[in-house]
């Protein structure tokens, strides 16, 4: 299958090098592909290759002299819930869950600056708080039918938004925020939690992670989720993605 079979407008580009997120003496680039129309077939295949989106934006690192960046899948079939990931979901009995397409209320846009101002005070992170368009941009355009949001609340408010693609086989985890004020109840490991719930209800075999890099510390949670398969490389679509098991 051809990536252009399922698009009805597509554009390749890439950014120029710019300082790396994960590594401080690598400079990174990505590879894009903006895509206006994939189906939910398209988005399947990439995700098993490695590849990431953002609202109609497809992509991944295409780094010089770095291969550093490697993908990652839980094996949801046969995960068992630890002691302490047992206690998160304890933690959480009263907090309600609710799925639907992803969307943008004013709310949305408060939680998203909150959770963004707090990492740029506890680590470091650039803030520069979000706009509607960019927002939309990156979270609510794209996605289709595969595309959803799930809103978690507590005390009738609005405390996190986690972002997913659910795929054929799998559930692709794009982006989760929450409120700083509910960091207690240990959100970002509980909406992981929560993910591998729905895919076991949906009999969907993988969590697409994202990427992982040996020895960057804001990946060292991912390790937490075994049995993991990870992926070396982006493999194009005519080839099988050789996924390994980790050990």
């Amino acid at each position: 299958m051809n990536i252009q079979e399922n698009s009805e407008h597509s554009i390749d580009f890439c950014m120029l090098d710019y300082q790396c997120s994960y590594l401080e003496d690598k400079k990174t680039r990505m590879y894009y592909r903006y895509m206006r129309n994939a189906s939910k077939q398209l988005i399947s295949k990439l995700a098993s290759r490695g590849w990431r989106r953002f609202g109609c934006y497809f992509f991944h690192p295409i780094c010089a002299g770095c291969n550093g960046c490697k993908s990652l899948r839980i094996d949801v079939r046969n995960f068992s819930f630890s002691k302490s990931q047992r206690r998160v979901m304890k933690k959480n009995r009263q907090t309600m869950l609710h799925i639907r397409k992803p969307g943008m209320t004013q709310e949305h846009l408060d939680l998203y600056n909150r959770f963004h101002k707090h990492k740029s005070e506890t680590a470091g992170w650039h803030y520069t708080p979000i706009t509607p368009q960019l927002y939309y941009e990156n979270f609510v355009d794209g996605a289709h039918e595969f595309g959803k949001e799930v809103l978690y609340f507590k005390d009738d408010k609005l405390i996190g938004v986690d972002l997913i693609d659910i795929t054929e086989d799998g559930i692709s985890a794009i982006y989760f925020y929450y409120d700083p004020e509910y960091a207690s109840l240990s959100l970002g490991t509980y909406s992981l939690l929560m993910q591998i719930e729905l895919a076991k209800r949906l009999d969907l075999r993988w969590i697409y992670l994202g990427y992982w890099v040996d020895g960057c510390r804001s990946f060292a949670y991912k390790m937490n989720y075994r049995p993991l398969q990870i992926l070396d490389g982006f493999p194009p679509l005519e080839e099988e993605p050789d996924w390994k098991q980790l050990a």
